[in-house]
């Protein structure tokens, strides 16, 4: 292979050795033109066992192998999840792509892988690579979410079925219905499940079923079969019609392990007929009627008890009022004897205190009386001679006299007295009125 241009140039600069061998190049230029040369090479399919299946956020992780060799491989999760398979480790798949290569850089490693596009199980053939594509486009359209979005009703009172007249699934029906107990009004539309007229016919019944108002869920049950048989419920216009119905449909075609599109779109898939029966009234009718009568005969009961209760509690209420006035007579006698007992007390208590305290009052009389009655006779006469010195009669009687005027004032000056004119003079003997004259008067 001839070398690159820019692998020639980067070789120039770092100078080459005495070799017959080109180069040396950078390693990133030659990662590079490794990676463009390994996306040149022409998509194919590829076949072999899965091993080591694992996810990362973006990325699904694979290995292929068989007795030869194995390949690693590598898928968009996004575009892995849309397919809806169910893969395992040890299963045999067909896969679509071709090789890449990641470079790496100075802090990641290189690495290789087959970049898968698409992904079918292998032996499945043309008729299951072509359910896939149907499953994926009606997916895109949004043809999974109608269906999911509707409310089911938990005891519905009309049952819309689709299925075969004389098939087993209608018999599987009935007895999922018998085992809830349920009693409401069933309405079939019996249709072919089986051939090229079979999908008109089932789409074309439920067309019917959800135009009745009264039909609150939709029934459509199959029994097994192969892939072959059942793919009339993978019928595209059947699908659009199931996703575009205004009543929830419930879909129970084939067995455990079968999935056909009628499954993706319809509300809810079931396993059985039966099943698909039990989820259209997920009440357990039988059941809440047995629970319903157990609760009323423990209302009942419980009533039966709470007027017994009440009974007595109304009973004793109603001795009551005659206990309480007992009672209360009782407590007032019981208060009166305290009283009386507490009266007779006190009296006692305060007559002999008074006693006590006249007798401490007469001790007390007895000490005045006799100790200090000298003492007080003595003070008495002192008193009595201070008295006599001050008395003015006493005075008088020594030849003084006592001057006033004849309202009887005293005058204490000879100026008040030549004023007043007329005096009177006081002797301890008597009065006597005399006149007053100035030398001028004379």
């Amino acid at each position: 292979m001839t070398p690159p241009a820019a692998l020639t140039a980067g070789a120039a600069r770092l100078g080459a050795s005495d070799t017959t061998l080109p180069g040396p190049y950078p390693v990133g230029a030659y990662a590079e033109q490794l990676r463009r040369r390994l996306r040149q090479f022409a998509r194919v399919q590829l076949t072999g066992e899965v091993f080591g299946l694992q996810a990362s956020r973006v990325r699904v992780y694979f290995e292929l192998r068989d007795s030869r060799g194995a390949l690693p491989c590598a898928m968009w999760r996004e575009a892995f999840e849309r397919l809806g398979l169910a893969l395992q480790d040890g299963m045999r798949v067909v896969a679509d792509g071709g090789c890449d290569y990641y470079a790496g850089s100075g802090t990641a490693s290189p690495s290789f892988h087959f970049a898968v596009n698409d992904l079918r199980i292998a032996g499945e053939g043309d008729l299951l690579v072509a359910l896939q594509r149907l499953r994926r486009r009606l997916a895109a359209d949004g043809m999974f979410e109608p269906q999911k979005r509707l409310a089911r009703p938990q005891l519905p009172r009309t049952i819309g079925v689709v299925c075969g007249e004389q098939g087993k699934a209608r018999h599987d029906v009935l007895a999922g219905l018998r085992r809830r107990g349920w009693s409401g009004r069933l309405v079939w539309a019996f249709a072919p499940v089986q051939d090229r007229h079979a999908a008109p016919a089932i789409a074309a019944a439920l067309r019917d079923l959800a135009a009745t108002l009264e039909i609150e869920v939709v029934i459509v049950a199959r029994g097994g079969g192969s892939l072959a048989d059942l793919f009339a419920f993978c019928d595209e216009a059947l699908c659009r019609t199931v996703a575009l119905l205004r009543v929830p449909v419930i879909a129970s075609v084939g067995h455990h392990a079968d999935r056909t599109l009628i499954d993706d779109v319809a509300a809810t898939a079931c396993s059985t007929p039966t099943h698909a029966a039990e989820a259209a009234v997920p009440v357990d009718v039988a059941a809440a009627r047995a629970a319903l009568a157990h609760d009323a005969r423990r209302l009942r009961d419980h009533g039966r008890h709470v007027l017994l209760h009440r009974a007595r509690v109304l009973a004793s209420l109603s001795r009551a009022p005659e206990q309480h006035v007992a009672r209360q007579r009782e407590r007032l006698r019981q208060l009166a004897r305290e009283l009386q007992a507490s009266a007779r007390h006190r009296l006692a208590g305060g007559w002999t205190g008074a006693c006590d305290r006249a007798a401490a009052l007469e001790r007390a009389t007895q000490r005045a009386a006799g100790a200090n009655r000298a003492a007080r006779t003595r003070e008495l006469h002192r008193l009595a001679l201070a008295l006599g010195a001050h008395d003015p009669q006493r005075t008088m009687a020594r030849g003084y006299a006592l001057v006033s005027d004849r309202d009887g004032a005293p005058l204490g000056s000879a100026q008040a007295a030549r004023d007043a004119k007329a005096v009177t003079l006081r002797f301890h003997d008597g009065a006597v009125p005399a006149r007053v004259s100035s030398s001028e008067d004379r």
